[in-house]
């Protein structure tokens, strides 16, 4: 197996000919992130990710974290020491704000973190990455008192959090939770109940685990109305900057999964003895929307993992075929040769680079839309680029997720039996990011989510001008030399995706008909979003490696 390389050259041109970063510069707050500053801290981050962290996803796979008697969990040899260096580096605070001692840079940049620490480790990754989604819910429903409690903590990464969303009897129907948070004198809530599924739910890397947990009080309207957020730490905040006593909260037990073993799954118990001290965050009956803050940056998130994975197995299957020597290629005079002489070999890496990229073209786009609709000038443009985010988030986390398992698997091919063959590593990318397409609601619910809730966004007419703003930006491939069967192809793929989403728009009135298309009709978008991307970099370089990626995606 490859040691893992990030891929900075292919992220920088992202960030220089795709991402517009000036823009971004311009906005409130990002004065600072100038393209040198953005470029040298992405340099840095890689190195510690390369020395630190990738050298530990084999371990993690074969070790695992394990619960002990005690009912503590015990993560892989060298994953304590990383997490230190992580947080002693204040790797986790690259796109929070200033004020509680993040970074202050672009979500973009933070994404781009990310994709290379998901493809060092992503079972590593999946600590913060949960951390992510709680700050995100603080910063927007937090008291100021709680963001002064826990985001310092969370954001330097002294502390780590997760989501308690779904319990065995419920699944992904949220509304089905039974987890009790009943009032106390002093404000606090007791929680009790038990939640499955929990990533990270108890570790050794951190001081102390923040839960949010989703719970309903005793007169809670039934269904999702009635669900509430509730802060449920491990340790109560103590007087000085170390946990107080502990809390109510126990590991019942880990799952055995497929994959991402380093990830402690846990299957959690509030309140047990003499109930759980939770803290309410935001309004009563209100933990739907709060949910969401996290869960729509975690769809996001998820997507970028079949990115991530797909490059990490990319650069595995690109070695190994330079290196394995089998049979002898067309026109060749001896033999054997490496494989990658082979012409379908080569098409399969060249399946596996052209998805990658466009990929990550569409991932950093909604990132920089994240930006603008934060930091945007006025409050029109604002709501566009929001608008933006909302119909794109369910498109990158199917399309990008699907693809995960579909590129790591081509790569097992590439490796041939050899790729079956655990001790090849290869296999491990597969299992890992197969858990993608089910995290953070499955991809057939982000699909109903698409044509349910977002293509109806504006009376239906927001999805028919982002299509024409994204084919605008495709203008005059078909001057550029060899593209003319590339134009054409991306001209239908237009026509056929505003035919379908009218036919959806127009038969919302018979929903079994509009849900049986919905999981193709969110590839498709998926893939002609992809496709746009990639004629954007094709008509923004005259690089002919770039160029023959963006051709062979279009056409094939």
């Amino acid at each position: 197996m490859a040691d893992y390389v990030a891929p900075l050259r292919d992220i920088r041109f992202v960030l220089d000919e795709i991402v517009d970063l000036p823009a971004l510069q311009k906005l409130n707050g990002y004065a600072h992130a100038d393209r040198e500053l953005v470029f040298a801290a992405l340099d840095e981050g890689a190195r510690f990710i390369q020395d630190l962290v990738a050298p530990l996803n084999r371990v993690g796979d074969t070790t695992g974290s394990l619960l002990q008697a005690d009912g503590t969990v015990v993560t892989p040899p060298g994953f304590k020491e990383a997490y230190q260096h992580y947080v002693d580096a204040a790797w986790g605070g690259v796109d929070f704000p200033a004020e509680w001692g993040g970074h202050g840079m672009p979500k973009v940049v933070g994404m781009a973190f990310e994709e290379i620490l998901t493809a060092a480790n992503m079972a590593f990754s999946l600590c913060p990455l949960l951390t992510f989604g709680a700050i995100d819910a603080l910063l927007e429903h937090g008291s100021q008192n709680q963001q002064a409690i826990y985001l310092p903590k969370l954001i330097s990464g002294e502390w780590s959090a997760t989501m308690n969303l779904t319990e065995p009897q419920a699944g992904s129907d949220l509304g089905a939770l039974s987890t009790r948070a009943v009032l106390q004198d002093d404000g606090t809530y007791r929680i009790s109940g038990s939640k499955i599924f929990i990533t990270w739910g108890d570790h050794d890397l951190a001081n102390n685990i923040v839960h949010l947990v989703l719970a309903r009080t005793p007169d809670a309207p039934p269904g999702t109305r009635g669900i509430s957020m509730f802060i449920v730490p491990k340790y109560l905040p103590g007087t000085s900057d170390e946990p107080g006593e502990a809390n109510d909260v126990q590991v019942v037990s880990l799952e055995h999964k497929l994959g991402i073993h380093a990830s402690p799954t846990c299957v959690m118990a509030f309140g047990d003895n003499e109930g759980a001290v939770g803290y309410l965050l935001g309004e009563e009956n209100q933990g739907m929307a709060n949910m969401f803050t996290m869960m729509n940056a975690a769809r996001v998130s998820v997507g970028l993992q079949g990115l991530a994975l797909s490059e990490r197995a990319y650069q595995d299957a690109k070695a190994y075929s330079l290196e394995r020597r089998q049979g002898k290629a067309i026109g060749s005079t001896t033999g054997p040769n490496p494989i990658v002489d082979h012409a379908n070999v080569r098409r399969m890496l060249m399946t596996m680079r052209s998805n990658i990229e466009a990929m990550r073209a569409l991932m950093y786009t909604t990132a920089e839309h994240e930006d603008h609709a934060d930091h945007g000038g006025d409050q029109e443009t604002r709501d566009w680029h929001r608008d933006v985010v909302a119909l794109l988030t369910p498109v990158v986390k199917t399309w990008g997720s699907d693809l995960g398992v579909e590129m790591t698997s081509i790569a097992i091919q590439v490796f041939g039996g050899m790729g079956f063959v655990e001790e090849t590593g290869v296999a491990q990318h597969w299992r890992d990011i197969r858990i993608a397409p089910i995290y953070e609601g499955t991809n057939g619910i982000q699909a109903i989510d698409l044509v349910l809730r977002k293509l109806p966004l504006r009376e239906g007419t927001f999805v028919s001008d982002y299509l024409d703003q994204l084919e605008a930006s495709a203008a005059g491939l078909e001057a550029l030399e060899g593209f003319e069967a590339a134009s054409s192809a991306l001209r239908t793929g237009f026509d056929a995706l505003r035919a379908a989403t009218g036919w959806l728009l127009a038969h919302r009135d018979d929903p079994n008909e509009v849900l049986a298309g919905a999981t193709p009709y969110c590839r498709s978008f998926g893939v002609l979003a992809g496709g746009a991307m990639l004629a954007k970099a094709a008509l923004a370089t005259d690089d002919p490696a770039k160029r023959t990626v963006a051709r062979f995606y279009l056409e094939q």
